[in-house]
């Protein structure tokens, strides 16, 4: 499988680009299919896009346990987040039939779509439309670097319009999300498997910043209004910030106009990102940059998954270390939605994320696969 997804949507700069609702997008959706066919699975797409897998046939009074992740990446982004849950999955799957393993409850495999919000801006698109979290109508008119509607997006693959399906979550009692840990806590205690506590309250806003455009040759540095300045200052004011009040904050995304190197841009828009584990601290942030005028994109509150699961599991994986992360996911959105909702990590030895030199050692791949079958036969018995 492994091998079957590597040369999908690779970046020639390095990594990959796996953009949600592009021909790519296409490539692994009819990957994630097949890869169901081959083993008798029953699937369905919901109201939102979101596709599913079913080794049993789950309902509102039989529920199921559901494994999964994302497919799509960041610019240039790894090949491990996201993917990596998806092929554990069906390789968990593929372990439990070995074992003779019969579930007293429907197993599901999903793969949510644009969890990384690299094309559109909003993360866990995916699951926040097929929960209600992310309302169709914003949806819709979000847009692309170049301008096109997630609308036009969904209307050129042929997909129909999102919508919320409270009959899909319906279908799952309970969801467990494996995923290469983005960080290094695990190489630190020494464990190729940890359970995740909580997703630390993170967010996006959006800081425009207004000049003059003129030339770069004839203009006196005293007569120019240079936004490039002010970006700057939003970069150094954002990182002193996040250092006085204990956060996480980076300016990761830059649009420039007109972007001429001879030209003194018009205008410049970037992007803030800001997390940490209090959601006072973050404001507090964002209260030191109340200058920039920042706009809110996006936020998401602190998500503490299930104790009582997330201990259970860890006895499971025998006492595996349990981890907050300042990462977002899909299950912290199924979480926020009431279903109850677990994740495992799998160690990354170099802690690198969000770029070509992610990496998860095979081994511990192949520990993530088990501790991913034992826990769903554990949840199924």
């Amino acid at each position: 499988m492994w091998a079957d997804l590597e040369p999908v949507g690779r970046d020639p700069r390095g990594g990959y680009r796996r953009f949600a609702w592009t021909d790519t997008d296409a490539d692994l959706r009819a990957w994630f299919d097949a890869e169901a066919a081959r083993r008798g699975l029953s699937t369905t797409v919901d109201r939102a896009g979101n596709q599913w897998a079913w080794w049993g046939s789950p309902g509102r009074t039989h529920q199921g346990v559901v494994a999964g992740s994302h497919l799509d990446s960041v610019p240039s982004g790894g090949a491990f987040d996201g993917p990596l849950g998806v092929v554990s999955a069906f390789a968990a799957v593929d372990l439990l039939h070995e074992r003779g393993h019969t579930p007293s409850r429907p197993i599901g495999i999903a793969h949510f779509g644009d969890e990384e919000g690299a094309r559109f801006g909003v993360a866990c698109a995916g699951s926040r439309l097929l929960t209600g979290a992310l309302p169709v109508d914003r949806a819709l008119a979000l847009t692309d670097a170049g301008g096109v509607s997630l609308g036009a997006a969904l209307a050129h693959q042929g997909r129909p319009v999102p919508a919320p399906d409270p009959d899909a979550l319906e279908r799952v009692g309970t969801f467990v999300e494996l995923h290469v840990e983005q960080g290094r806590a695990l190489v630190h205690d020494d464990a190729p498997i940890g359970v995740a506590t909580e997703i630390w309250p993170h967010g996006r806003w959006r800081v425009t910043l207004a000049g003059e455009a003129n030339h770069a040759g004839t203009t006196p540095l005293a007569d120019r209004h240079d936004p490039m300045l002010e970006l700057a200052a939003l970069v150094a004011d954002a990182r002193a910030a996040a250092a006085r009040h204990g956060v996480l904050a980076t300016v990761g995304k830059v649009e420039v106009d007109p972007n001429g190197v001879n030209a003194i841009p018009s205008e410049v828009r970037a992007w803030l990102d800001c997390r940490g584990a209090d959601p006072d601290a973050v404001a507090a942030v964002l209260a030191d940059l109340a200058r920039f005028a920042p706009v809110g994109e996006s936020w998401t509150a602190a998500t503490v998954f299930d104790p009582a699961l997330a201990a259970r599991l860890s006895g499971v994986l025998g006492n595996a270390p349990l981890l907050p992360t300042g990462a977002g996911h899909d299950a912290g959105i199924l979480s926020a939605a009431g279903i109850p909702t677990a994740m495992l990590f799998v160690r990354n030895r170099t802690g690198v994320s969000h770029s070509p030199a992610e990496h998860a050692d095979t081994a511990d791949c192949h520990a993530g696969v088990v501790a991913l079958a034992d826990v769903l036969a554990e949840l199924t018995r």
